[in-house]
């Protein structure tokens, strides 16, 4: 249960990466945000059902 004011997204909103990080290890590649996602550095996560997001970097605007 999230402690945090204002309360924290839940793992299945839409702003979930919006969580405060209850732990972080940039050196490994990844963080354990309040809401239970697990966000890696490539912006991929793991739900805490076990669902993957695969990673949604934008991609660099290539012009002509």
């Amino acid at each position: 249960m999230c402690s945090h004011t204002p309360i924290c997204p839940t793992a299945t909103s839409p702003d979930r990466e919006a969580a405060h990080t209850k732990a972080g290890h940039p050196e490994q590649g990844w963080s354990l945000l309040c809401n239970g996602v697990l966000l890696f550095e490539d912006t991929g996560e793991l739900l805490p059902d076990g669902q993957i997001v695969a990673p949604h970097r934008p991609l660099a605007m290539v012009t002509a």
